[in-house]
């Protein structure tokens, strides 16, 4: 009996948790619906905009479900901080405090590195692929976009970018937790760059730009994921130095005793 009062303290506080998180959600899906989700579709839409092209609508109800597509997508973004908060909540006993401390400091550069690539994209790449699209299609027809397809492609596009410059964070805990080594990530460098073109292929619309533009950062981030490769086996050679004198210190004492 007693061992079934844990599991259901555990149980009613994740509950607990989906509970507040689903709220959070909701509250900020009604606010993104009815005061911000014009204005997000207008900026979404800037970039074909400004070259002169149209967004229509196809079906009856597609302008009313991309609103509600894109103020559900902003409803979580603005419930996010809850959710995190009651996740951190609900986990942070388990932890140690060194656990603690570093799972925040590496949860805020993850989520640092996620905001630069999806920033980097929209006003670097995304604004140039899509005049790519519209220039190759020139002679062929006049551009008709829908609303509900122009929203997927965008985050078709946007998304893997900023998932692609969280590559350094993985390669540290990788290396952290010796399934990667400095050396290895180098000697096998020429499969990772073809690697990378055809994850690049894969995420990405297919055009050749878009490929070498989410390629190119990849291969600099996988240049930093080494230097951080790095750093962790010279961490790790410093602390291992230091227990090997302070073992050496110890029998040194106990022998002159």
């Amino acid at each position: 009996m007693d061992e079934k009062k844990p599991l259901l303290s555990h149980f009613l506080a994740l509950r607990k948790v989906f509970l507040i998180s689903a709220i959070a959600v909701i509250v900020g899906f009604i606010a993104a619906f009815y005061f911000f989700s014009t204005r997000l579709i207008d900026f979404i839409t800037l970039p074909i905009k400004e070259r002169g092209v149209e967004i229509i609508y196809t079906a009856v109800s597609e302008a009313m479900t991309t609103r509600l597509k894109i103020s559900l997508v902003t409803g979580i973004i603005l419930a996010s901080p809850v959710i995190i908060w009651q996740i951190w909540n609900f986990v942070k006993p388990a932890l140690y405090e060194k656990e603690i401390r570093a799972l925040r400091f590496w949860f805020f550069v993850t989520l640092l590195l996620f905001l630069i690539g999806v920033v980097f994209c929209y006003y670097f790449v995304f604004g140039l692929a899509v005049n790519f699209f519209l220039v190759a299609g020139d002679n062929l027809a006049a551009p008709l976009i829908s609303i509900d397809r122009y929203l997927s492609f965008t985050l078709s596009f946007i998304l893997p970018f900023g998932f692609a410059f969280d590559l350094p964070v993985i390669i540290y805990m990788t290396t952290k937790l010796g399934l990667t080594t400095p050396e290895m990530l180098i000697g096998k460098s020429k499969y990772v760059v073809l690697l990378f073109f055809i994850v690049a292929a894969i995420l990405t619309p297919p055009d050749v730009y878009s490929q070498i533009m989410l390629a190119i950062p990849l291969l600099l981030l996988y240049g930093v994921g080494i230097l951080a490769a790095f750093t962790v086996k010279k961490r790790e050679n410093g602390e291992s130095k230091k227990q090997q004198k302070k073992a050496a210190s110890n029998k040194h004492r106990r022998s002159a005793s």
